[in-house]
């Protein structure tokens, strides 16, 4: 083989891996693998600590382990912090699960559902607001303004969209800035 097909292989080789570990963001300083599901990376998020915890606590494991697909708009660690003090506490006591349960699944849509769509549809909208529910049946709205989606819940609290479409196994991830309260 001479120098030059050598030469070729090997960059395409290269090419080819790049575009492979470009293929997913990092999330919380930890590659995003879409070979796994939505609880097997979120673990590895130092951003999502909070949010893996509560999720635990809630016993939604299995079901966020399962073949979905899930769209997840997943709070960070600060979104969590600047809620009320003393929420995040209250809602991790065994005796709140089904309360936890309720804020955790409004974070969650079934299907997979990219930015783009998302976007798409809010910016076709008579409104500019995409309308949609979550799985807990909580209302959820999406708006584009400027580069940015935002979702918003009933009581019209906006979470921004900071890291889009990180592709699972069993769905998407779609990383938030502000928890999103059910009514």
């Amino acid at each position: 083989m001479n120098s030059t097909i050598k030469a070729l292989l090997l960059a395409t080789s290269l090419t080819t891996a790049s575009a492979a570990m470009a293929a997913n963001p990092q999330v919380g300083g930890a590659d995003m693998f879409e070979t796994r599901n939505i609880v097997e990376n979120a673990v590895n998020s130092a951003d999502h600590t909070t949010l893996v915890a509560a999720v635990q606590a809630a016993e939604l494991v299995e079901t966020l382990q399962g073949p979905g697909p899930f769209t997840v708009f997943a709070p960070v660690n600060d979104a969590f912090a600047a809620l009320p003090a003393g929420t995040v506490e209250t809602l991790l006591k065994p005796e709140n699960k089904a309360m936890l349960q309720k804020v955790l699944t409004a974070h969650v849509v079934a299907g997979n559902m990219s930015t783009a769509q998302i976007a798409a549809r809010a910016r076709a909208s008579a409104d500019g607001f995409y309308h949609f529910n979550a799985v807990s049946g909580d209302a959820l709205s999406a708006q584009v303004r400027g580069r940015n989606l935002y979702i918003y819940d009933e009581s019209g609290n906006a979470a921004r969209v900071t890291i889009s479409d990180v592709v699972q196994s069993n769905g998407v991830i779609h990383v938030v800035n502000t928890v999103l309260v059910p009514k």
